[in-house]
């Protein structure tokens, strides 16, 4: 069940609450209306909205004091309400930290609007999911994932070491492109095996008897210089 937004209403015009309150409870809010600013300090703490609607003009504490107090302790979203029109107003509202101000009379569709807008700002981010692009090369009847380290070779799986699958995918996710044994044991094993170059002979023997070339491709030896997976 999903949980309804709470918005508390503070305006001293009764009507003029309970339409706004007949506008936010048609859009699935939860809605709660008080008409001074003292009452408005004491609900909020027992209600805890999820954004205030404050009227300026409240007997005894002002909606300007209302949001002064509720800024000291809260980011709760606030949209002032006024028929002041006047820029000072406005600027002062912000500065006091409204998060929007509206104009009485206003247009019951932009009231929602802006409240869902303001709502929007305030939802808690959702966790950064990072795509993973997986790491998978396909030929006929050879796929090679190194996302999960895995071969599968006309149909079946082969059971191949790290470091075999690594060269296989690095040679296959590269067709037809010539690299030396220094570049494979830098690249596959890193700077330990720099000088060894019998290390690559090895695992490229154990790939051949593992993996039978295709009529479309292959493990081919560039003789004096090294390997390549090419594709015909």
């Amino acid at each position: 069940m999903v949980t309804k937004q709470k918005i508390l209403i503070v305006d001293d015009d009764v009507n003029i609450a309970e339409l706004i309150d007949l506008y936010l409870t048609k859009e699935c809010f939860q809605t709660m209306m008080v008409h001074d600013g003292e009452e408005a300090l004491k609900v909020f703490e027992t209600f805890q909205p999820n954004l205030i609607l404050l009227d300026l003009m409240l007997p005894g504490i002002d909606g300007y004091q209302v949001c002064r107090e509720i800024r000291a302790k809260s980011n709760t979203p606030i949209i002032m309400l006024s028929a002041k029109g006047e820029i000072f107003d406005k600027v002062l509202g912000l500065e006091l930290g409204a998060d929007d101000y509206m104009i009485k009379p206003f247009d019951s569709k932009e009231l929602v609007a802006r409240v869902k807008a303001v709502l929007r700002r305030y939802q808690p981010a959702k966790p950064e999911v990072l795509e993973v692009k997986a790491k998978i090369v396909e030929y006929p009847e050879l796929i090679i994932n190194q996302t999960n380290y895995s071969v599968l070779y006309r149909g079946k799986p082969v059971d191949m070491p790290p470091k075999e699958l690594e060269l296989l995918y690095f040679l296959a996710s590269s067709p037809n492109q010539v690299f030396t044994r220094e570049q494979l044991l830098d690249h596959i094993w890193g700077y330990e095996y720099i000088g060894d170059t019998r290390t690559v002979d090895v695992h490229i023997k154990r790939l051949r008897e593992k993996i039978k070339d295709h009529a479309s491709w292959g493990l081919a030896t560039v003789w004096g210089i090294g390997y390549k997976f090419e594709v015909r």
